[in-house]
Parts: structure tokens; sequence; C-alpha cells
């Protein structure tokens, strides 16, 4: 997955199953998307650490209309902005699987799943809402 930019470990770690993300070497901050330079520090160089996959629900959206690359989900389906506390608060984008209504606030565990988009498998994280 070369050339993909600063974001390459991230769609890397997503392609074998494992999420994982940037936090500044200088002063420790995490960062999304991946930077070239920490804005806090001006630090050049960034650890790419596991992070676990669970959450809460910091947004949230129900689309009904179905368009191109989105056929694998369904329709209607549920798209989660869920904030990662392990991560510094960081949100990340994923879709909601299973039964649970979506509200603000509400714990969810992630893993990550393939979606087939004009042909190619994409990786990305699916969301369920957390017992």
């Amino acid at each position: 997955m070369k050339g993909l930019g600063q974001d390459t470990r991230y769609w890397e770690a997503l392609s074998r199953g494992e999420l994982a993300l940037p936090r500044c070497a200088a002063c420790g901050r995490w960062r999304w998307p991946a930077p070239f330079r920490c804005g806090d520090c001006g630090g050049w160089s960034f650890d790419w650490q596991a992070v676990d996959m669970r959450g809460e629900i910091y947004s949230w959206t129900r689309t009904w209309h179905p368009f191109e690359g989105t056929e694998g989900f369904g329709s209607p389906f549920v798209t989660l902005s869920v904030a990662l506390p392990e991560a510094g608060g960081i949100r990340l984008m994923g879709v909601l699987e299973g039964e649970g209504e979506p509200a603000i606030g509400v714990p969810v565990t992630g893993h990550v799943a393939s979606t087939e988009v004009y042909g190619r498998a994409i990786p990305g994280l699916r969301w369920t809402v957390s017992a």
C-alpha cells in the first residue's frame, strides 16, 4: 500500500484487522488525520501505536438513499463518528452493525471488515453497540 501518504500505516494496520494511530514522539499528543509534523510542538517524528477499538458515539447519521460504493451496507445504514478515549479522544468514522439504536455517548466496540467498492476490497471500521 505504498504511495498513500501520511496515513499509509493506518491502512496497513486495517488490512491486518488492527487499528494503529500516530502519536507525536516529542510531546505525546495523538494526531489524526496523520500529519507530517505535530501541530502542537512542531515535532517531526510519530510513533504508530495499536489502539483498542472501543469508544463512544460522538455523532451519527442515518443514510436512506443508496449511492455508488455503499451497496454492501444495505439501506438504510448508520455512519458513526466514534471518540476513542485511549487515543486522546480522536474520532474515527465507521458503519454501525447489528442491533442497537445509535445515541450520542453510547459505548461501542469496533472491528475491521472489508467492503467492495468498484471491484476493490477496502478495509473499514464497523461498530457494534456494547452491552
